[in-house]
């Protein structure tokens, strides 16, 4: 086994929030959408739906999200809640967002600012595509982790591919206007990831986010 190209694959993909405009070639977005498919799925049931976006149809749906959003017309599917997030979890979270918006030079007082940049988030960071992945059949915790699988395949199916990606929390708090646009009658919206080709020019794009240590998460029993 190719451990160093593992290595590279897992921990080289990262968040990218800067894109470029070009989109991907058909061919790979069928090849990349095609391997994701192989993501493992309890016996074997693969709940999830994907709707891809690109073109005019992502130029609509963004202005359809920008809208939702300065209407506050939230529809989530999946509840948020900040108190669903440990001590710990927070710790980790504005450890990360202090280095998230430092690249972007915005300060840590200033939230004009950064409700004006998640508001654009909603715009896929430029990036000519996204993907919508609902969870169909009950929509409940156990199906949904499934999709959850079937992301991280996805995403690293993209990594191999040289396609960036952004998985998005936020594109799913619009589930209803999501469902509208792209005319989705069934499953429960878990996440959209926006993707294309990073700008690597974007000082976002150098974010490096730490990891917990092995100790911190994982134990081992013999």
């Amino acid at each position: 086994m190719d451990h160093d190209y593992a290595e590279k694959l897992i921990r080289g993909r990262r968040a990218t929030r800067a894109f470029r405009p070009e989109p991907v070639p058909d061919e790979t977005l069928r090849a990349v959408f095609s391997l994701a498919g192989a993501a493992p799925s309890n016996s074997n049931a693969q709940p999830w739906r994907v709707e891809v976006v690109g073109g005019e149809r992502r130029e609509r749906l963004a202005e359809a999200l920008v809208a939702a959003h300065a209407e506050q017309r939230m529809t989530a599917d999946f509840p948020y809640r900040e108190e669903m997030y440990a001590p710990v979890h927070q710790e980790r979270r504005a450890e990360f967002g202090a280095g998230l918006y430092g690249a972007l030079g915005i300060g840590p007082e200033d939230h004009a600012a950064r409700s004006a940049y998640d508001a654009e988030s909603l715009r896929f960071y430029g990036a000519p595509h996204a993907a919508f992945l609902f969870v169909t059949g009950d929509g409940g915790p156990r199906l949904a982790a499934d999709v959850g699988a079937y992301m991280q395949t996805l995403l690293l199916a993209m990594a191999a591919y040289g396609v960036a990606s952004c998985p998005q929390g936020l594109l799913s708090f619009y589930a209803d206007t999501v469902r509208a646009e792209l005319g989705v009658t069934e499953g429960k919206l878990l996440v959209g990831v926006s993707f294309g080709y990073a700008d690597e020019s974007a000082p976002v794009n150098h974010v490096a986010s730490g990891r917990a240590p092995l100790a911190a998460t994982t134990s081992f029993h013999a």
